[in-house]
Order: structure tokens, then sequence, then C-alpha cells
């Protein structure tokens, strides 16, 4: 390992990766498994139709304590926290002055205490956002001696509820405190690869027998950050710092699912939060760019940058994630694109290394999402 890997941070399961074979290279200041000997094209696959376990443990994980811990959030995003019931999580952003996303988060009401989950990269300014923002009413706690696994696919239920029978009936976007197999777990059913899974928090000194019980599993392999890559843009989910930054809003990224009715204009308790008139404004009004899906034709991948232009060879907007999809078989991306050209089906043009290839606006997701909302009527 090169000095300069030296000085990367590790996971709690960083020997059992190199143990597994994985490739390690540097991500958001930690050593981090982006594939394992079984590929990343074989790990996407295998998520899609099994269920893949992901060491996320360099995520950013919080306990915001104290009575007024949900009424202070609320001074800093977007969405109803205040009314989010016991052992529901929500999707946040966190906006600056302008709008902009300073980052995207999960939060979730653990009870006597609000579990926050924010990017690795983002995870340090997130938290002197929070203490300097909202520290007067909330005792806000890293917890740095934690680490998050993530078993995503359409057979992490059955080997949840295998292990953890208390999970069988819990829903989408729901958490949990269990035990697995003797371990203190803190447990969301959620995930980034727009598949049914669940995330788990877990004390580092747990973390390595925790993640061999779930890879004793025959439905378990590793997959590592290559993967989860394509399977979140497959799944249409924003990748922070690429698909979504301080200069774009919630409105322009197509997220207006996530702005709660209660933090609108009519709603209980509109605004409050930076960049609120901007936002309700943008609501109201419209906006002049839009995030949108983008298949390319051909079998040529259309990678984030790449300039996108209408059939009267006008720029028009750019790509912001792109690659090859697994489960589509065939390349996929994200971009923004001027609102006249945001209709599914508007023929663009992509630059790809001097050479404009034909791409159209899709609807999102590119496959569909199966997240577990309960059993079917």
């Amino acid at each position: 390992m090169s000095e300069h890997n030296e000085s990367l941070q590790h996971t709690a399961l960083h020997e059992l990766h190199l143990e597994a074979g994985a490739k390690m290279v540097p991500f958001a200041g930690y050593a981090m498994p982006v594939q394992y000997p079984m590929g990343i094209v074989k790990e996407h696959l295998h998520t899609r139709r099994s269920a893949g376990l992901f060491d996320v443990s360099h995520m950013g994980q919080l306990k915001l304590k104290g009575e007024g811990a949900a009424a202070a959030m609320e001074r800093l995003v977007p969405v109803d926290v205040v009314d989010l019931p016991p052992m529901k999580q929500r999707y946040a952003l966190f906006t600056n002055e302008r709008g902009g996303i300073l980052d995207d988060l999960m939060i979730t009401n653990a009870g006597d205490h609000l579990f926050v989950v924010v990017n690795a990269a983002c995870k340090a300014q997130d938290t002197e956002l929070m203490r300097t923002g909202i520290g007067d009413a909330c005792t806000i706690e890293p917890l740095d001696d934690h680490a998050l696994l993530a078993l995503q696919g359409p057979e992490a239920g059955a080997v949840m509820a295998r292990l953890a029978p208390d999970t069988r009936d819990r829903v989408f976007m729901t958490a949990a405190e269990l035990n697995i197999d003797g371990i203190d777990c803190f447990v969301t059913r959620s995930g980034y690869t727009g598949e049914d899974g669940f995330e788990i928090s877990v004390h580092n000194d747990n973390a390595e027998r925790l993640a061999r019980t779930l890879l004793a599993q025959v439905e378990v392999e590793w997959v590592g950050l290559g993967a989860r890559d394509s399977l979140r843009l497959e799944a249409g989910l924003c990748l922070y710092g690429h698909d979504l930054d301080e200069h774009t809003t919630p409105v322009e990224a197509s997220l207006l699912w996530a702005l709660s009715k209660s933090r609108r204009a009519d709603g209980a308790r509109p605004g409050g939060y930076p960049g609120a008139e901007v936002i309700m404004k943008q609501i109201a009004e419209g906006v002049e760019r839009k995030r949108v899906g983008l298949k390319p034709e051909g079998r040529m991948p259309v990678r984030e940058g790449a300039k996108l232009f209408d059939l009267d060879d006008n720029e028009v907007g750019i790509v912001t994630s792109g690659g090859f999809g697994p489960s589509v078989e065939g390349p996929v991306a994200m971009g923004y694109v001027r609102t006249s050209c945001a209709k599914p089906e508007t023929e663009l043009r992509a630059l790809v290394r001097g050479k404009q290839v034909p791409i159209r606006v899709v609807k999102l997701p590119f496959v569909p999402q199966r997240y577990y909302r309960g059993p079917a009527a």
C-alpha cells in the first residue's frame, strides 16, 4: 500500500475487505472497496437478483438529542421533521440562502433522538452546519464509533427475516432497534439501489461479526462502490457533488416530492429554512432547467460533463452522471436541460470525444424501484 493510501482512514471492515480480495481505492478520505473478484457488472446484477452487502461506514452518522431537536432541524431543511412519527424515516436536504443544496441526508425519528445519516464527503461541513445552526437547541453527537452496512436486493427481506424475524413486517422508510445474532443494531428499511433493503448501524466492535453473519447467508455477496454507483444511477437516484450541488435547487433537481407540504407556502409551517423564498417562488413560477433521465443511442456511454445540444445545435444542458447500466444492458445518464427540452422523448445530441451522438430524454427511473411497502393487495 502506498504512503498516500496509508494516510486514508479505514472502516471497521477494512481487513474483511482485504480478505475478500477487494480492490481498494481512495474515496472521501477512506480506503474503500470499489469491487471484489466477482467484478462490478456481476455484483450489480447479483444485487438486482438476490442480495448485495455494502460497507457504507464512510457515511456520517449522528444523533441529535433534546426535546427541541425536531423543531431545530426544520430550521435547516425544507421537510417535515416535527410531525415525523416515531421509527419513521424521511429524505431531506440541507439548503443555503440561494436555495442551493448543501447535501442530501436521511432523518429518522428514533424515539428519544433523531438519527441522521449524511454523505461521506460532506459530513465535516454538515456537522459544523448543525452545530452552529441548531446547537443551541439540541445536542449533536457524531457516531464515529459506528459502522454502517447496507443489505440490498429482492432477497434482502428474506435474509433479514431469517436473522431478525421482527423485520418481516417492517416497510420502506421505517426503523427499529433489533438484535441480530446477539448484536444490538439500529436498522432502517431503506437504501440507495432502488431495491428493497436495509441499512444497519452497528458499533465498530461488532461490525465484522455482523458482516460475517450476513455473508454466511447463501443469498449474500459483497458489493463495492462501483456497482453501488451503477445501481443508484439506474434507479434515478442523485449523487451529491454530481447531480446535486450548492448551485442547484431542489426544484431544478426534480426533487419536488421531497419538499413536505407542511413547509410549502400554503402549509402549516411554511418557510423558515435557508433559501425558502427562492424555492417557494420556483415552485410557483417554475425553473429554467431541470434534472432528467437521458438514454444514449447505441452502446457508447455518455459520461459526466458531456454537453447537450438540441437538434438546432443550441447548447441546452449537461450530463451530471453517466455510465453503463448492466440491468438495462446499455448506457444510461442523468443531467440538466432547459425546461423546454425536459419532456420525455425529446431528441438531443451529446458531445462525446468531439462528436455529437444521439441521446433522448426519458422518464426516470431506468429500472422499476422495488421498495417494500407491505404485502401485495
